[in-house]
């Protein structure tokens, strides 16, 4: 999977880059079709301390998949955020499962009612 950060209003550190690459390439455990990756680092100007927001944009084949985690460190943001993730491509792994198997059970019970006659 190709993956892109993007660091908005600020500068990122080597560090913070390196670990954010590591954390979101254990996506790629659950979904092997990911197309590409974006990861946008964004401080937002607010009197809150939680003002660091992480978002990850991943496209896969039909749809695109996206997180918004906000909170008082780009790695604890970072953290949630893949969590989340991880959550969505489970669940769109079991609807592409189950979608597969929806009209394969429609075309089995017709060509049994056929053979019938």
């Amino acid at each position: 999977m190709r993956m892109t950060v993007q660091s908005i209003h600020f500068n990122a550190d080597k560090k913070l880059l390196n670990l954010i690459e590591k954390k979101v390439k254990k996506l790629d455990t659950f979904c092997d079709r990911v197309i590409n990756g974006l990861v946008y680092l964004r401080l937002e100007k607010a009197d809150d301390s939680a003002n660091k927001i992480t978002e990850i944009k991943l496209n896969l084949p039909g749809s695109t998949l996206f997180v918004k985690e906000q909170c008082r460190s780009f790695e604890e943001a970072t953290d949630l955020a893949v969590e989340t993730m991880c959550k969505q491509l489970k669940k769109h792994n079991r609807r592409i499962k189950n979608h597969v198997k929806e009209p394969a059970k429609e075309v089995i019970s017709t060509l049994v009612q056929e053979q019938e006659y």
